[in-house]
């Protein structure tokens, strides 16, 4: 069935195809409560060993991977795929970092394992626009970068692993998205849910195609 291979290893593509820009994920990592840190900041490791090795699977198929500023400065992520090993994986993602604010020299993402690009905007559109090129595209960054991708309604697909943790307190998984009413929520279909050892990762699609089109 034609939904069937929308949702197969193809899906992006599909997707490139019948609109004419990146298909874009949002990956995150909570608690059950929804938090991606604890109070004291710290998040490593919320998920388990078998969750990360998957992201790193997934990472080494993708053509970009998305970070705000603040995570750059923050965390100094690598962001590249690597395999069981923790060597690198024959092919890396496009590492790209969004916001005006500089990267720190010194920053891991700076290194030659992978390209980097800065775009110094906070035009969700405008990120968009310039990846056209790109197929398939990964939303990995804080709070911020996250709940601006999904203002602009700008996230075809959510990847959600979810550990069996509960915090209390901490950072949330996302950002202000301008809904002050449960009749603007932004909603999403399940697709798959899978369990990962300890955690549970959900697949959830848009109903119906982005906001951001000519």
């Amino acid at each position: 069935r034609a939904e069937a291979v929308a949702r197969g290893p193809l899906r992006a593509w599909l997707h490139k195809q019948r609109t004419g820009r990146p298909h874009v994920t949002w990956k995150y990592a909570a608690t059950l409560d929804g938090r991606s840190a604890a109070a004291d900041g710290t998040s490593q490791w919320i998920t388990g060993p078998a969750a990360r090795a998957r992201v790193h699977e997934d990472r080494a198929k993708l053509d970009a991977i998305l970070v705000g500023t603040g995570t750059v400065i923050a965390d100094d992520p690598w962001l590249t795929a690597r395999t069981a090993d923790g060597s690198l994986a024959a092919r890396q993602p496009l590492r790209v970092v969004v916001g005006t604010r500089d990267i720190p020299a010194g920053s891991r993402i700076l290194d030659d394992a992978a390209p980097t690009l800065h775009l110094r905007t906070h035009d969700v559109r405008e990120v968009i626009d310039t990846l056209t090129d790109l197929t398939d595209v990964l939303v990995e960054g804080g709070p911020r970068l996250a709940g601006a991708f999904l203002a602009a309604d700008g996230v075809d697909r959510i990847q959600a692993f979810v550990a069996p943790v509960i915090l209390g307190s901490g950072a949330a998984a996302i950002g202000d998205i301008g809904v002050q009413t449960i009749g603007d929520a932004r909603t999403f279909r399940r697709e798959s849910v899978e369990t990962i050892g300890p955690d549970t990762l959900l697949s959830l699609v848009r109903d119906g195609d982005s906001l951001i089109r000519d």
